[in-house]
């Protein structure tokens, strides 16, 4: 079914839903300033009796069982599009399995060691961290797996029945050079056909049903084959109402030109999320600007620190502080609600198995820094909770535990 032909019954504007995935409610920044970090929610066309719930690997799930929430993490993907070939020097250690005395190199050159790329061989170690996550105040992850890095469905829906953590899994393309000849000879209209289904049906040939188009991946300069990727998802959105993750190239010029693009194809750019802002726009000037353009701000690579960073050297990538400093930017100019933050864990040596700072770090470490930056007591701290269409309702928690995700239903 294409964008010309009939599609099932769209979601009335009383049931497009956003998911105001609440990661964490963090800090009072000045005076009693509040950080909200809100994302979006999916709900099936074809199942309006049942609006107002997430779409997730096991099902339906009422929003208030979300509990805290991540926007953009994989659990069981491939990277072996992003190989950078070590010097010759250095083809010895590559080799070698990970271990103690080789782990500070493949650290510091993540995409020079194939086994590390490999993160769809360690269900059994994501499980445990999953569990961990669960503990320490965790209740539910985006999965922004897409079609070309190895979506595991399947997998997914076996690490939620095991764990209890809610899994949402995105729809879509990742960048073009993990695009198929059969998907570059698609048009549009069958491009926005495979994204509707995967939501609307199931995603790799299973009932497994995902939740969000994305993250759908963008190089730079952008590809013909990106382009019509964007243009698909773009209206798939609009006849679902479901939110959008991208994945932008390297250049700040990247975000902008994407909006753009999704704009012109009838887009809404409200229910948007721009990933991997902290390593794509750094200037302060420019990031203010393209906030003004209304979609999700997305800080999704706390725990990454590295002087060289292989996928674009040119990039000085921020470590957690920078990272902190730019949200609290963002709040006081005004875009507390267009914040999100999340690890985005693509590689081995980014778990807790191997010397990582895993899934829970932002819950164990990054709110308390940002509490103590922001000169908050440990007594208190306010946080809200959307728990109607319209009701909203001040929680009190010490850190560094965090109210549950929050959802609002339009």
């Amino acid at each position: 079914m294409g964008i010309c032909s009939q599609p099932p019954t769209p979601y009335g504007q009383e049931f497009m839903c956003v998911l105001n995935f609440l990661i964490v409610v963090v800090c009072l920044f000045l005076e009693k300033k509040i950080l909200r970090l809100e994302h979006f929610l999916v709900v099936p066309s074809e199942m309006s009796s049942l609006s107002g719930k997430v779409q997730t690997v096991l099902g339906l799930v009422e929003p208030s069982k979300l509990g805290r929430t991540l926007t953009h993490e994989h659990l069981a993907m491939t990277f072996d599009c992003c190989y950078c070939p070590p010097p010759p020097c250095q083809e010895a250690i590559a080799k070698e399995p990970i271990m103690m005395k080789n782990l500070y190199w493949i650290q510091k050159n993540a995409y020079s060691h194939k086994e590390n790329l490999q993160l769809n061989q360690e269900t059994e170690a994501i499980k445990e961290e999953l569990l961990y996550f669960k503990a320490n105040g965790g209740g539910a992850l985006v999965e922004n797996t897409t079609t070309g890095i190895s979506r595991d469905t399947q997998t997914l829906k076996r690490l939620a029945e095991e764990t209890g953590v809610h899994i949402i899994s995105g729809a879509g393309f990742y960048v073009d050079a993990t695009h198929s000849s059969e998907t570059r000879a698609m048009s549009v209209e069958q491009l926005t056909d495979v994204l509707m289904n995967e939501i609307l049906h199931g995603a790799d040939g299973t009932s497994i049903k995902c939740g969000v188009i994305g993250e759908i991946g963008c190089s730079w300069p952008l590809t013909e084959s990106e382009k019509k990727v964007l243009q698909a998802t773009a209206h798939a959105q609009a006849q679902l109402g479901c939110p959008v993750i991208i994945h932008p190239g390297r250049s700040s010029r990247a975000p902008f030109q994407i909006i753009r693009i999704l704009q012109e194809a009838g887009a809404d750019i409200s229910k948007t999320v721009m990933s991997h802002l902290d390593r794509t726009i750094l200037d302060k000037k420019e990031l203010l600007e393209f906030a003004q353009l209304g979609c999700y701000l997305e800080y999704d690579l706390f725990g990454t620190e590295l002087l060289h960073y292989q996928l674009c050297p040119d990039i000085d990538m921020p470590d957690d502080n920078k990272r902190i400093r730019r949200v609290r930017l963002l709040v006081e100019e005004g875009y507390e609600d267009r914040i999100l933050v999340a690890h985005d864990i693509h590689t081995k040596t980014r778990l807790m198995k191997y010397g990582g700072h895993g899934y829970s770090h932002i819950l164990t470490n990054v709110v308390p820094k940002m509490l103590l930056r922001a000169g908050v007591t440990t007594k208190t701290y306010e946080c809200i909770r959307v728990i109607a269409q319209t009701e909203r309702l001040p929680s009190q928690f010490p850190p560094p535990l965090l109210d549950q995700a929050s959802v609002v239903a339009l």
